[in-house]
């Protein structure tokens, strides 16, 4: 049954849809994620959960930019992916706790809540970006259990992950895939606008040097070379605890048939 899932979920990742909404929706249905949303920090955030057993830890996912630029000159109106790949291997986990967060602004009722623009552009890593998506996890989370969260990020979602982990204390491990890791370093290589009023992951890569971190990066990523992960482990102080995994894979593409073997890959440290 679940390998039967597995084909369907790819099936549905590979194929458009229209209607971003009910694809995200398909892709968690059959996982048995639970759609919900919440106010955090003044953005409406959408979340995807499953949560069986609170004496295991959760594993969070964070989405990436979605549709963020139409074209390198051209803002998107909604950054919803398209394909939510982060949803998608969310959805493939077969861990008891999975939840899955969406950024601001995405899968988003513009009419109800409008979202600015400057929050999946030059702000989409913005301080008060950070403080919703901390507060969103603590809505899931048992502190008084003391409950460990493993976060998995893809994309510009490690930057969310990374300066998440730097500042709680619930940690205990951190992947990523196709991971932007230094918007400023991707952005000057892709010769495209700085974003000043965003907070950037390599600014607090020592402060998370004491977590296990699996860094997955593709062999044909054009996006986010493998290079980006090297200079973060760099500026670590103690890089024994962080690794880099290469996979045959896309920015976009590859991932979920691969995700499965990946998730069983040991953590250093």
């Amino acid at each position: 049954m679940k390998q039967c899932y597995w084909l369907l979920l790819l099936m549905l990742f590979a194929c458009a849809t229209p209607d971003t909404h009910e694809h995200a929706q398909q892709l968690a249905h059959g996982a048995g994620l639970t759609r919900s949303q919440m106010m955090a920090n003044g953005f409406v955030l959408t979340a995807y959960s499953r949560l069986n057993n609170p004496e295991q830890a959760i594993n969070v996912y964070i989405e990436g930019d979605g549709l963020a630029w139409l074209s390198r000159h051209q803002l998107s109106a909604d950054p919803t992916p398209r394909n939510a790949l982060g949803l998608a291997l969310a959805a493939i986990d077969p861990a008891a706790n999975v939840l899955y967060l969406a950024r601001p602004c995405q899968f988003n009722d513009f009419e109800r809540t409008p979202c600015a623009s400057e929050y999946w552009s030059n702000k989409r890593f913005a301080p008060e970006v950070i403080d919703a998506m901390n507060q969103a996890i603590d809505r899931f989370s048992r502190p008084a259990q003391a409950q460990k969260l493993n976060l998995i990020a893809y994309s510009g979602g490690a930057t969310v992950a990374v300066l998440l982990a730097a500042r709680r204390h619930d940690i205990a491990s951190l992947r990523t895939v196709a991971a932007n890791l230094d918007h400023a370093y991707v952005n000057q290589l892709h010769q495209v606008s700085v974003m000043p009023e965003s907070l950037n992951a390599m600014d607090t890569a020592s402060n998370i040097s004491g977590i296990p971190q699996l860094h997955f990066v593709g062999t044909a990523d054009k996006v986010i070379p493998k290079e980006v992960a090297l200079r973060f482990i760099a500026k670590q102080r103690h890089a024994n605890c962080a690794s880099i995994i290469e996979a045959q894979a896309r920015h976009e593409a590859g991932w979920l048939e691969q995700w499965q073997s990946l998730l069983q890959t040991p953590m250093p440290c």
